[in-house]
């Protein structure tokens, strides 16, 4: 399995970027789509999570400014990231957990810069 996520950029704050990831191979069964960001000198954090539609959940810290949603491709999920602010500066990486196998996988991370 791979994921490639793509977006991110910089931007000042109370600005918008979108985050994609797309996964890809031996995907199989029920399986959960995850962002989640490192901030620099910090440990990576839980962003936002993917079921379906009605099964997302988010950090508190994004909650009303990030959306997480199935992407128009097949085992693709994006991140509408809006009001952005400096401390949301990090990289950020995206994950697929296959439930059937018990295992996670995690794309490259891209940076994402606010500045004030």
């Amino acid at each position: 399995v791979q994921l490639q996520a793509s977006g991110g950029g910089s931007v000042q704050a109370g600005g918008s970027l979108g985050l994609s990831c797309a996964a890809s191979g031996s995907i199989f069964g029920r399986y959960t789509m995850y962002w989640y960001r490192q901030l620099p000198g910090k440990q990576r954090e839980f962003v936002a999570s993917f079921i379906n539609r009605s099964n997302t959940n988010y950090a508190d810290a994004v909650k009303g400014r990030f959306t997480i949603s199935r992407g128009e491709a097949k085992n693709t999920v994006n991140l509408q990231m809006n009001r952005l602010k400096p401390e949301d500066t990090a990289v950020y990486y995206c994950k697929l957990y296959i439930v059937a196998a018990n295992m996670d996988y995690w794309g490259k991370g891209t940076q994402v810069t606010v500045s004030s």
